[in-house]
């Protein structure tokens, strides 16, 4: 009588002259990596690991993993620097990935930050200035009143005429860590 066979087995029959090239094997293991990688740096940006287990993990790795893993965490601690927040956590992990004192970008980056957070103050300061003045001419005014200013279209543009501004200078910023 004949053997009634599984799916798995018959379908581990057909597969078992099927092959995966050493191209595929490493573009597997690329896929992994940076799997791994994207969730150490989210889990790291959002403060739920820290820089030593990171590093932990990292040294754990074989030389080529190592390698790999620092570079594409690096890329995107890099990528991740914005003008929206102090970055100190950031720049840690660029720091010690590195494994180099990077205390002159780390200025860098802070005076451009501390200007821009001073130019789009008094930009605000401003457009605030301006429409309290409306307001006013319309009949509305008093200690009460405040006008909103992050839902108007003249912050909006002012903003992002900034930002764009601000943004170049980041970018000379995030080239001069790439280079370290």
């Amino acid at each position: 009588m004949a053997e009634i066979k599984s799916t798995l087995e018959l379908a581990m029959e057909k597969t078992k002259r099927i092959t995966i090239s050493r191209e595929e094997r490493e573009e597997i293991k690329r896929k992994e990596i940076l799997q791994k990688v994207n969730g150490l740096f989210h889990r790291y940006r959002e403060d739920q690991l820290p820089l030593n287990e990171i590093l932990r993990e990292i040294e754990r790795m074989d030389e080529k993993t190592r390698t790999m893993t620092k570079g594409i965490l690096l890329s995107q601690l890099i990528d991740a620097l914005s003008l929206n927040d102090a970055g100190e956590r950031l720049l840690k992990g660029i720091e010690a990935l590195e494994g180099k004192d990077i205390d002159e970008v780390k200025e860098k980056f802070h005076r451009l930050l501390s200007q821009c957070r001073k130019e789009k103050e008094k930009i605000k300061q401003g457009i605030r200035i301006r429409s309290e003045e409306a307001l006013r001419r319309e009949g509305i005014y008093g200690s009460a009143v405040e006008p909103k200013l992050e839902g108007s279209e003249i912050w909006k543009k002012e903003s992002e005429k900034l930002d764009h501004s601000y943004k170049t200078k980041l970018e000379k910023i995030k080239e001069q860590l790439r280079g370290l």
